[in-house]
């Protein structure tokens, strides 16, 4: 229940933060434009907090979190006195009404920079991405891809971290192979192709790592307990934090993968654990939980083992000056947008399934996890949703900010408005569009949770 709450609470506020952004910058264009802007909410349905201001702008925080608009005066839909109406926003040139309606994604992806400068202010804890393993048979082994080196570049992109090497990969979803630079203990730098043209990625079942056959490095497990679950068969058992463990039903645990490997395979059977807990040796009892996987049944503990330290130097700090971070925030914000705009291509040409999609129940998830994790990791997660909010109010659907400036494109070419006809069979067609992306997106979210 607190993870739910934890989760729906940083969902709310990410939301919040990131719709205020939008609209934000939907207002202050409007008035620059001398537009008159009637109301500014952030949420629909009831009005939970409203306050006007002097130049009679009402602003709402309403119910329902789930979105925002602002609402300006036009002839359209309102009765305008004579007085105003050089402030309707149907009266303002084609430029300044494109200028206010492009303004929502523009500042967020300002609004991606920023939140990405202040992340690198503060600095990221992040580690170099060597390669600890690779599968036999896979991918990367098939391209000799070494282990205990480190990826320096995918592509013509420089890789810091994984997660950057993530973002590059993924960028050759749909291409047939995609050249991997490393370089060895030694300093030796080495070029590695992969070939991905049978390259099967579910990001629902595996990173794009795991789906090449690369494991990143790690140090070794211990046999000394960091987490024990709520609710698992281990804290259910009575095993604690810190506990380390010497048996499995009286036989030595040597390795921690040794005793995952045996835990997979006794679902539902009681086991005899003994654990040196303060130097005592102490002697409990388990029942292995049963879980579902597609190859069958496996056995669950529920418990996670301490690591041994990082090797000097595999760990690093993303912190700089403002200069520099500002920089980074920007090519890093540009990389967003592209990958962003790259995976909607590919989702209409089928390289990218509709499984993929995601909708607020995932997002709400992300921002749990993210916030979780500290300010740092929160403001990266703002910046990559922002941007995908940015990109999607653009495309060129009806009730879209992206629609919108279509439909004045058109005008500003035949020098007539698109007829209010049209406009309402596109906002028709746009809208079962839309609800249909959504409704796909929800049902792979509860697909996701069952």
């Amino acid at each position: 229940m607190f993870s739910f709450l934890w989760s729906l609470g940083a969902f709310i506020i990410a939301l919040g933060i990131l719709v205020a952004v939008h609209e934000w910058g939907h207002f202050y264009v409007a008035r620059l434009c001398g537009v008159q802007v009637e109301r500014f909410s952030i949420g629909f349905g009831k009005p939970l907090w409203r306050r006007k201001d002097k130049k009679g702008t009402e602003f709402v925080i309403a119910a329902i979190p789930l979105g925002g608009y602002v609402r300006m005066l036009d002839e359209r839909v309102d009765t305008v006195s004579p007085t105003l109406k050089d402030k309707a926003f149907n009266n303002k040139s084609v430029a300044q009404r494109m200028a206010i309606i492009a303004a929502g994604p523009g500042v967020n992806f300002i609004f991606a920079i920023f939140a990405l400068f202040v992340m690198y202010l503060i600095g990221l804890q992040t580690v170099k991405p060597v390669v600890g393993e690779v599968a036999p048979a896979s991918i990367a082994a098939e391209a000799n891809l070494p282990t205990q080196a480190q990826i320096i570049a995918v592509g013509s992109r420089d890789t810091a971290d994984w997660e950057s090497v993530n973002f590059e990969l993924v960028s050759y979803i749909g291409k047939t192979s995609v050249p991997v630079t490393l370089q060895n203990a030694d300093q030796g730098t080495i070029t590695r192709t992969l070939n991905i043209s049978d390259w099967n990625f579910d990001p629902e079942k595996e990173s794009a790592l795991g789906s090449l056959g690369i494991t990143p490095f790690r140090p070794d497990a211990t046999l000394r307990l960091a987490v024990v679950a709520d609710e698992s068969p281990a804290k259910r058992a009575g095993l604690q934090v810190g506990d380390t463990l010497i048996s499995l039903n009286g036989e030595p645990i040597e390795s921690w993968a040794s005793v995952v490997a045996r835990i997979g395979e006794m679902p539902g059977e009681n086991v005899m654990l003994t654990v040196d807990r303060d130097g005592q040796a102490r002697t409990i009892n388990a029942t292995i939980a049963r879980r579902d996987t597609e190859q069958g049944q496996t056995g669950y503990l529920g418990v996670s083992p301490e690591f041994e330290d990082w090797p000097e130097g595999y760990v690093f700090v993303h912190q700089y000056g403002p200069g520099e971070a500002l920089v980074r925030a920007g090519d890093k914000t540009w990389r967003l947008i592209t990958l962003s705009v790259s995976m909607v291509g590919k989702l209409l040409t089928g390289d990218v399934a509709l499984n993929n999609l995601s909708g607020p129940i995932s997002i709400a998830q992300g921002a749990g996890v993210s916030a979780g994790y500290g300010l740092v990791y929160f403001l990266s997660f703002l910046a990559l949703i922002s941007v995908n909010l940015g990109i999607i109010n653009l495309l060129p659907l009806p009730m879209l900010d992206g629609g919108h400036l279509m439909y004045f494109a058109i005008e500003g070419v035949t020098g007539k408005p698109v007829s209010e006809a049209a406009q309402e069979w596109g906002f028709r067609i746009g809208g079962l569009i839309l609800i249909m992306i959504m409704g796909i997106a929800i049902f792979n979210d509860i697909s996701r949770i069952a």
